[in-house]
């Protein structure tokens, strides 16, 4: 993956914010749970949400090949891929300088169907551990049928840039010596306890994953 910004990806607003490192761009994208892919259909645009997994450089999403998001990003149009992950709202003095702390990825590219067997097996490992660590092993893999009718493709992590924001609020200096209070309220996504389904066998506890669930790529 290019290190380097492409017209596409150069962030030109608060540039000083962006990094096209593929280390921080992947610890992003390990650490979120759900994309939005915007592609155009006829000359009308679609933002759709949708969960991924990612693999060394390639990006994974599958469904029904009767989606239309798939049916389209399987006929090779560009598409642009965005995750973020809201670390916290930063409050200023003054309305104007309000923000929020975050961490972003915009990713570009076009999709390649998935056909190998093994690859597409792969994927789906990929996709099914990147939403609980570790689930693939303890659960029944596709059947062959399931496995034709599931639609996989791939995006190459090759073109993309992720833009971060942390720290306090940047006020005008005037504002400084207002009597309003200013700071970050850090934000998180975390897990609630495990709820087991009423058909749960018996014999078998909640899995130490589920107790203490917590997003970011975990080894």
């Amino acid at each position: 993956m290019a290190q380097s910004s492409t017209p596409r990806t150069q962030v030109k607003r608060v540039p000083q914010r962006a990094s096209y490192d593929p280390q921080q761009i992947y610890d992003i994208l390990d650490e979120g749970l759900i994309c939005h892919l915007g592609f155009v259909v006829e000359g009308q645009p679609f933002v759709i949400p949708t969960a991924y997994g990612r693999l060394e450089d390639k990006l994974y999403i599958h469904g029904s090949p009767a989606s239309r998001m798939l049916r389209t990003l399987d006929q090779g149009v560009e598409v642009c891929l965005t995750v973020t992950l809201l670390d916290g709202l930063v409050l200023a003095r003054s309305a104007f300088h309000h923000s929020m702390n975050y961490r972003s990825v915009v990713l570009f590219g076009t999709a390649t169907r998935v056909d190998d067997p093994t690859e597409k097996l792969t994927a789906l490992k990929a996709f099914t551990d990147h939403v609980v660590c570790d689930r693939w092993a303890e659960v029944r893999p596709p059947n062959p049928q399931e496995l034709a009718g599931t639609l996989v493709l791939a995006l190459a992590i090759a073109e993309a840039s992720a833009k971060v924001r942390t720290g306090p609020p940047i006020d005008a200096p005037e504002d400084y010596a207002l009597p309003v209070w200013a700071g970050e309220i850090p934000l998180q996504l975390t897990a609630s306890a495990p709820v087991a389904d009423d058909r749960c066998l018996p014999q078998f506890e909640v899995p130490r994953y589920a107790v203490s669930y917590r997003r970011g790529r975990q080894s």
